[in-house]
């Protein structure tokens, strides 16, 4: 009903059906038609057709009048809504290899500019997050995919280094390629992403010494020579542990897309989710 009494309008602005055909633009029968269906559904009639050109009857002003209140009121409804200030609750999933303090500092600097909402963060491994997200657990996901992902939301390229205890005589991956792996259980996206590469080359086999989910005691365990092990590049460009050296990996690619995955349906939130994803995409580019 909407469509119509904007016709309405225009035809009280314009004159014609003619010019109001021009400006929405219909043919002159569609519109002919929008306003008949208003007269039917208002049970009145608007125009005076004796008349050439058609003019608006009394009830057709009365009509005209409340029309322009109406549409006013939907205008100010939309401007409302989209300038609404966020408020509510954000359930953000965080894959478990992005959990590192540059990241959540980027969410939580991102998180202050909307005092009104609150985050419900939880981390897991990538595949159980889009799976909570499919079933509408979650409302938005920040999760790694393949290098090869080619579909929406993608924030960055998360490359990892190999590392190995510092000391020893050669560090790179081809002299290494006996050494064992100390790395997260699965289904840890980069051990995945390591598995793939390593693939490809049947010199390269992955044996895994421990598994280990949480970062800092694999570290200590690669400190102490008991394997190789990962870590973001983004991170060890800001300085590799003391104990620990960077490995040559040579021709091995480790690089994982970083992709935010966010529900259609966050209305004002949405806001507080475009926030988010691009601190993330900052801080996966090291640029906080």
């Amino acid at each position: 009903m909407l469509e119509e009494l904007r016709t309405l309008v225009l035809f009280a602005e314009e004159g014609s059906i003619q010019k109001v055909a021009r400006r929405l633009p219909l043919t002159q029968p569609a519109v002919t038609r929008q306003l008949q269906r208003l007269e039917d559904v208002l049970g009145t009639t608007l125009l005076d057709r004796r008349q050439k050109p058609p003019r608006l009857t009394a009830a057709g002003l009365e009509v005209l009048t409340r029309a322009r209140h109406i549409l006013a009121s939907v205008e100010a409804l939309k401007s409302f809504a989209a300038e609404a200030e966020p408020r509510g609750v954000l359930r953000v999933g965080l894959a478990h290899g992005l959990s590192d303090a540059a990241v959540a500092n980027a969410i939580a600097g991102a998180a202050t500019a909307f005092p009104k909402a609150s985050l419900r963060l939880r981390t897991a491994w990538s595949a159980e997050l889009v799976d909570q997200f499919d079933r509408g657990q979650l409302d938005m996901a920040i999760v790694l995919r393949p290098f090869d992902y080619e579909g929406p939301g993608a924030l960055g390229i998360e490359r990892l280094s190999v590392i190995a205890q510092s000391g020893g005589s050669a560090h790179d991956l081809e002299t290494q390629s006996s050494m064992p792996w100390v790395l997260s259980p699965e289904p840890c996206d980069a051990r995945q992403t390591l598995l793939s590469g390593m693939g490809r080359d049947e010199r390269r086999r992955l044996v895994v010494a421990a598994e280990i989910q949480d970062p800092a005691m694999q570290m200590a365990w690669v400190r102490r020579g008991h394997g190789l092990g990962l870590m973001p590049s983004r991170l060890a460009a800001r300085g590799i542990p003391d104990g620990l050296a960077l490995v040559d990996a040579g021709d091995l690619d480790l690089s994982m897309r970083v992709v935010a995955l966010c529900s259609p349906h966050l209305n004002a939130l949405a806001k507080v989710a475009d926030a988010i994803a691009q601190a993330v995409g900052k801080a996966i580019a090291g640029d906080n």
